[in-house]
């Protein structure tokens, strides 16, 4: 039987303070979350203050649903305040979420990848079908193949995933390999990192957060030839047992998503290096691009304001649970 879709309220609240007024401002927000075949944006909102002297909403290249904010006035504060309720559906295939509904460890020590991962076709059969001057060009895979803002296509990173995608392995299979040796390998550490760092000193030094995994393993999977996209969402937390949910404890988040063409004619697979899953009900799609710097929820640019300082909290609370809990997050 499959589960009822999880229904969640996200709140996210962004606050800069400025050292002195900021004369001009514009804004450019990627905070409304998807509608896609397993995920609908029930309700949305977006407060601003102060009052924007003009703002439009459109869609960007990638289809992501964008707001575009102008501040013609002096202002020393700025506060964006989205609210959304949001209705995720189970998507994972049967077997794969009876495989990732236990405890972490235990679905990490079978050494059998759940049956449609190792279905999948052998990962140099997708690299060459993905090749520059092969037809018929996959225009919804062409763009995520090259190097991108905060993405490298580099010796180090094929390297570095060399091991995971043996011949004729099972892209889906090699990519879950190399997702696992993150996972084990790096360090979730927020100090590490801010978002300036290169994607190189992130594979040297093993530390970073979730954007910082998500570049890395882009990085990877370009430079093995495959097409791959940089997903920021939001995911559902749990407190400790007894503990009530914090205001504000959560965080965006950020996770990958692989091209594979002769699946399902065609599909795009998501995993989550920082937790060690493949994302399925938990997982709040917000945006999808090349990078963390196409879908930055939000950036803009100023005249004035010297200095500032930035508050961003995240709140999502479950309306109704999706039929259990996958393995805690991290």
């Amino acid at each position: 039987m499959t589960p009822p879709p999880a229904r969640y309220h996200v709140l996210h609240e962004t606050r800069y303070r400025y050292e002195s007024p900021v004369s001009l401002s514009r804004q450019l927000l990627h905070l409304t979350p998807r509608d896609c075949s397993w995920q609908r944006c029930l309700e949305h909102r977006i407060g601003v203050s102060p009052q924007p002297t003009a703002e439009r909403e459109r869609h960007d290249c990638f289809g992501n649903s964008v707001r575009e904010l102008a501040l013609e006035f002096p202002h020393d504060t700025l506060e964006v305040h989205a609210e959304s309720t949001v209705e995720v559906a189970p998507h994972l295939p049967r077997e794969a979420a009876a495989v990732l509904a236990g405890a972490r460890e235990a679905a990490v020590a079978s050494p059998r990848a759940p049956g449609y991962l190792s279905a999948s076709p052998a990962w140099e059969r997708v690299r060459d079908a993905l090749a520059y001057g092969v037809r018929p060009v996959l225009l919804d895979a062409a763009c995520y193949q090259f190097e991108s803002p905060h993405v490298r296509v580099k010796h180090e990173f094929a390297a570095y995933a060399r091991s995971c995608f043996t011949p004729r392995r099972p892209v889906l299979e090699a990519v879950q390999a190399l997702m696992s040796r993150i996972y084990h390998e790096f360090e979730f550490d927020p100090e590490a990192t801010t978002v300036a760092t290169p994607v190189l000193e992130v594979l040297a030094e093993k530390r970073g957060v979730c954007q910082d995994f998500a570049h890395l393993m882009l990085s990877c999977l370009r430079s093995q030839g495959l097409a791959a996209r940089y997903v920021s969402g939001y995911l559902l937390t749990h407190p400790p047992p007894g503990q009530p949910r914090m205001v504000g404890a959560d965080a965006s988040h950020a996770w990958v998503s692989v091209y594979c063409p002769e699946l399902e004619g065609g599909r795009w697979v998501d995993f989550d290096p920082t937790n060690n899953l493949l994302p399925d009900a938990q997982h709040i799609t917000l945006a999808w691009g090349r990078d963390f710097a196409d879908v930055s929820p939000l950036r803009g640019v100023i005249l004035g304001g010297e200095a500032h300082d930035l508050e961003v909290a995240v709140t999502v609370t479950p309306l109704a649970e999706a039929g259990g809990e996958g393995p805690a997050p991290r």
